[in-house]
């Protein structure tokens, strides 16, 4: 019974971050309906990317977003902060993972606050951040939302 355990283990330890993705897909971001990730995946990138993620629903966009003031990207990055004052994250769970070394962009299923207050006042839709693996570390070098 060990032996099969370790052999188990063994077995994950060899396998990428992502086991599975389910048929099934989104018909509108595309993203796997399901996917089953490894347990011993290295979850530096995702602390990176939750981090960013929590920044951007405190409040914290333009802090975030500040490198982005300095070339072509400043009207998007102002257009991203208004967006997320106006529709700011409740929840968010990873749906994909796409490894393309040094980047890795990662899929969320997230829940925003409706700015209109509809009838429940929330509504769901797909993000993604790209990181780049930096000396080890990772950097988030874009965020792509839908609104």
């Amino acid at each position: 019974m060990l032996l099969v355990f370790f052999g188990y283990l063994i077995w994950l330890n060899n396998q990428g971050p992502v086991l599975s993705r389910s048929q099934d897909r989104d018909p509108l971001s595309g993203a796997p309906n399901s996917i089953s990730l490894n347990p011993l995946r290295d979850r530096s990138s995702e602390r990176a990317a939750s981090a960013y993620i929590r920044a951007m629903r405190d409040g914290r966009c333009a802090e975030q977003l500040s490198t982005w003031q300095k070339d072509y990207r400043k009207k998007y990055a102002a257009f991203i902060c208004d967006s997320e004052a106006q529709h700011p994250l409740l929840s968010w769970k990873i749906v994909d993972w796409e490894d393309t070394p040094p980047l890795r962009i990662l899929h969320y299923r997230g829940t925003r606050r409706n700015a209109t207050g509809g009838a429940d006042g929330t509504y769901g839709e797909p993000f993604s951040l790209t990181l780049e693996n930096r000396d080890g570390n990772w950097v988030v070098t874009k965020y792509d939302a839908m609104y």
